[in-house]
């Protein structure tokens, strides 16, 4: 943080504002990498399938449960 700070200090164009001039330092609005939003589809598509199966798994147990 503190060399994020001297690096402000010493920048020779002062930025609009110093919270983004920061946040850019220090990773926090990096640009997204396009594995990473495809990776993020595939876990919540993973998720979604997780949730049918479990419905699935509940009409089968209650299948069970009336034979």
């Amino acid at each position: 943080l503190f060399a994020v700070l001297v690096a402000l200090y010493e920048e020779p164009e002062k930025p609009d504002s110093a919270l983004d001039f920061l946040k850019h330092h220090l990773g926090a609005s990096a640009p997204e990498n396009p594995e990473l939003e495809a990776l993020r589809l595939e876990v919540a598509e993973m998720k979604e399938k997780y949730e049918a199966v479990l419905e699935e798994n509940k009409k089968l147990k209650t299948k069970v449960k009336v034979y």
